[in-house]
């Protein structure tokens, strides 16, 4: 294998990339490894979105994304293809990173489409190559993987496998992998190892660290992290349920636990809680994964950690029915749907949950992100989506603050109160000032500090 790798380990040749699948992870990092000067293809088979991606379209929003996409085919360095045979003649290193979607109906992976992005490149390889999983996949999918391509490829080419999974946040994707906090591989091979060192040489130059180790951790690194950060969001949330009951401030709280250096802060912030593609379906996934091994005891306490994640959705409908009253025919201004903010993903988000909610228990739901309201309408049409915050809190009888944009974050009571009907409003993420409103005559709830509405909002409920 060292033998063949010669061609691109001098000063002056590169090897040419490869990333199939062309989502979230794989548009990012193919981009990122043009601007690290590899010339790149991106392989999907969907053609409009190959024939989108080459006029530097992307489907989805990601600070920096588009510009490195432009810059790159337009210096050549990055293309696209549907074609296996074409990226199978041409590249020397092969990154996987296609969707491992939650199975329909139950927690496991689906890994229908790494199985099949893995056969085809084996199939199609005839130089000798090097493949890279990205993907997040259940434990012991790289080991399955690897005897996929041993038995599929051809005859004379000589294939390594590696698996390198990915650590992106949404809203820093591109700096997340230019500069990387840490490297994984799992490997079996040194010279595979080298070519991936050749790869991330940049990244290893600036002291980035590289940990080289085996299949089984390099996948459970990863769902590991993630359920981590989980459990994190719920511990935080947990004692917010607490402090909603019997008082208290959950931020200080918060403060107070961050300082200490085994604890940290961050991701200690309580509030609607996590969603997105990647924590609830990893954590699943993870559940799924030991439960095949005779392990379900061991990842139990994940089950609540999603199960306190979902009582957060249903809080902060309780607490719209326990501010404005009955909810039938109310007008209720929704400020954000997207999961994060930076982003246009309402996958598995909280905030597009309660909005549908609330549209089920009978208001007149109007809606407003920064980015997220297209692929929001997609898969609930039926909310009334606007073209801005104002707009949204037009008339409105209860205003709800469900995704940390900073324009939500930066509102002040000034802004909205010549247009709501009611001064209500509740900040399902924890970032407002809320002695600022209530002295500016609202009625204001956040997620974990304990709210009691006013007697006429208390004698509306108890009429109903």
């Amino acid at each position: 294998m060292a033998r063949s790798w010669r061609h691109f380990q001098g000063e002056t040749v590169s090897p040419r990339i490869s990333v199939i699948g062309t989502g979230y992870l794989g548009a990012t990092h193919a981009a990122c490894m043009a601007e690290l000067g590899f010339e790149v293809i991106g392989l999907d088979i969907d053609q409009n979105k190959i024939n989108s991606l080459s006029r530097g379209e992307l489907p989805f929003h990601e600070p920096e994304l588009p510009e490195l996409l432009l810059k790159h085919i337009s210096t050549g360095r990055l293309r696209f293809t549907t074609s296996y045979k074409e990226i199978g003649a041409w590249a020397d290193v092969h990154f996987i990173g296609v969707g491992t979607p939650q199975k329909s109906g139950e927690y496991a992976a689906d890994m229908t489409y790494v199985d099949a992005a893995t056969l085809s490149l084996a199939q199609h390889i005839t130089k000798d190559s090097v493949i890279v999983g990205k993907s997040t996949v259940p434990v012991g999918t790289a080991r399955r993987l690897r005897n996929l391509v041993a038995e599929n490829k051809q005859a004379d080419v000589s294939i390594g496998f590696a698996w390198n999974p990915e650590f992106l946040r949404e809203g820093f994707a591109v700096k997340d992998t230019l500069q990387p906090d840490r490297l994984v591989v799992g490997v079996e091979e040194t010279a595979t190892e080298q070519v991936l060192r050749t790869v991330y040489a940049a990244a290893i130059a600036d002291n980035t660290p590289f940990i080289s180790t085996d299949f089984e951790t390099s996948e459970l690194v990863k769902v590991a992290a993630n359920a981590f950060l989980a459990t994190k969001i719920s511990f935080i949330n947990a004692f917010s349920e607490i402090t909603e009951s019997v008082g208290g401030d959950i931020r200080t709280l918060a403060d107070a636990l961050g300082h200490d250096l085994r604890i940290g802060r961050r991701f200690l912030n309580a509030g609607v809680g996590f969603g997105g593609g990647c924590l609830p379906k990893d954590i699943r996934a993870l559940q799924a994964r030991v439960s095949e091994l005779g392990l379900e005891r061991t990842m139990r306490f994940l089950s609540e950690v999603d199960e306190i994640n979902l009582r957060r959705r249903d809080r902060v409908v309780h607490l719209a029915e326990e501010m404005a009253g009955p909810l039938g025919g109310k007008k209720i201004a929704i400020l954000g749907v997207t999961f994060k903010p930076n982003s246009d993903d309402v996958r598995d988000s909280p905030a597009l949950d309660v909005a549908a909610r609330l549209f089920s228990a009978g208001a007149d739901v109007n809606v407003y992100d920064p980015k997220g309201n297209a692929n929001a309408s997609k898969r609930f049409p039926r909310l009334n989506y606007v073209g801005s915050a104002l707009e949204s809190v037009s008339d409105a009888d209860l205003v709800i603050l469900l995704t940390e944009w900073s324009e939500f974050s930066d509102l002040l009571p000034i802004d909205l109160d010549h247009l709501v009907k009611a001064k209500n409003f509740i900040d399902a993420r924890n970032v407002l000032d809320l002695a600022t409103w209530r002295a500016a005559g609202w009625q204001i709830a956040a997620l974990g500090h304990k709210f009691e509405s006013e007697p006429a909002f208390a004698s509306e409920m108890a009429l109903s």
